[in-house]
């Protein structure tokens, strides 16, 4: 019974954390790539540096969702 509880308890931490995990980072990039874009429009000369700018940000912003997704796999599967 108890280990019963335990895996229904990993199973509820894993889904919330992925939730939470994914929830941070999508926000993130979404606002980045608006004001990239919004700058793209603006500056159309400034277009390279900003891309490069903004693929670098999403990719260090991304690093969170997955750092959640292996903390969830843990959760899943180790206890």
């Amino acid at each position: 019974m108890e280990a019963a509880i335990v895996k229904a308890a990993c199973a509820i931490g894993a889904g919330i954390a992925i939730g939470f995990g994914a929830i941070g980072p999508a926000i993130g990039e979404g606002n980045a790539v608006g004001k990239a874009l919004e700058g793209m429009s603006r500056q159309p000369e400034m277009t390279n540096v900003l891309r490069t700018n903004m693929i670098l940000g999403c990719a260090i912003t991304e690093s969170t969702g997955i750092y959640s997704l292996v903390i969830s796999l843990l959760l899943l599967f180790v206890f």
